[in-house]
C-alpha cells in the first residue's frame, strides 16, 4: 500500500521548526495557508512567511491566535512539549470510542511511518520503535541483524502504530498481529527498496528487511 498523499499540500518548502509544526498542523486539519490566514486575521503572505523562514519571530499574540485556528496549544505550537511522551493532556468530557474496520486500519497503517514492534525475547517481551511501510498489505521495516527488531524473525509479533492529538484529547491506534520473518529473496529485497518509501531513522547499516505478515488487524479511535 502506498503512502496517501496529504490533502492541499503546502505551498512552498517549510523550514525551521516553528514553520514546520505551522504547515504540518494546518495540512493535517485539510487547510490552506489563505484558510487560516484569514481564520487567524493574517495576510496569507505574512503566514506563508512564518512557514518558509527559519528566523521568523511571531508575537504570542499571532502565535495565540493560530494556535486557536489550527485547535492546538501555543507550547505544542512552539516546541514546548517536544521531549515529553504524547497524552498527557486531559481527557475529553464527550469522547466517543468506537472501533474501526479493517479497511480503516490498513488506510490509517498506510499514512504513518512510525510504530512499535512487540517482540518475545529470552529476557521477556520488549518493545522498540522502526520506521516501517506497508507493500502489499504487509508491514516491513529494515533494520540490522544484531538489532532487536531483527529477533522478531521468525516469531508471532505485535505491531502498533498511532496518532496522538494530545490539544484536542483524540486520536487513534491500530494493531497488526502476526509473524515476522525475514526476507531474504534478491528480487524481493529489491522490490521492497524500491517501493518503501520510510527509511531508518538510526542510519548506518541496515539492511535487513524484516516482513510482518497482517494476520489479524484492529484498530481504535478517540474523538470528541
Amino acid at each position: 500500500m502506498a503512502e496517501r498523499a496529504l490533502p492541499n499540500a503546502v505551498e512552498g518548502t517549510p523550514v525551521g521548526d516553528l514553520g514546520r509544526r505551522l504547515a504540518r498542523r494546518r495540512t493535517e486539519l485539510g487547510l490552506t495557508c489563505g484558510e487560516v490566514a484569514a481564520r487567524a486575521g493574517l495576510a496569507p503572505s505574512y503566514l506563508r512567511h512564518l512557514e518558509e523562514h527559519p528566523g521568523a519571530a511571531p508575537g504570542t499574540g499571532v502565535l495565540l491566535r493560530l494556535a486557536g485556528v489550527l485547535g492546538t496549544t501555543l507550547n505544542r505550537l512552539t516546541g514546548g512539549d517536544v521531549d515529553l511522551p504524547p497524552g498527557p493532556g486531559r481527557a475529553a468530557r464527550r469522547a466517543q470510542f468506537t472501533e474501526l474496520d479493517a479497511e480503516e486500519c490498513r488506510a490509517l497503517l498506510g499514512t504513518h511511518g512510525v510504530g512499535r514492534i512487540a517482540v518475545s525475547t529470552g529476557e521477556g517481551p520488549v518493545i522498540v520503535p522502526v520506521n516501517y511501510s506497508v507493500v502489499d498489505d504487509a508491514v516491513v521495516f529494515r533494520t540490522a541483524p544484531d538489532t532487536t527488531p531483527a529477533r522478531a524473525s521468525g516469531r508471532r509479533v505485535a505491531f502498533e502504530t498511532d496518532r496522538i492529538d494530545d490539544a484536542l484529547s483524540q486520536g487513534w491506534s491500530v494493531l497488526v498481529r502476526g509473524d515476522a520473518r525475514a526476507v531474504t529473496d534478491p528480487d524481493e529485497v529489491r522490490r521492497l527498496g524500491e517501493r518503501a518509501f520510510s527509511e531508518p531513522w538510526a542510519g548506518g547499516r541496515r539492511e535487513l528487511w524484516v516482513r510482518i505478515e497482517s494476520a489479524e488487524v484492529t484498530g481504535r479511535r478517540i474523538t470528541v
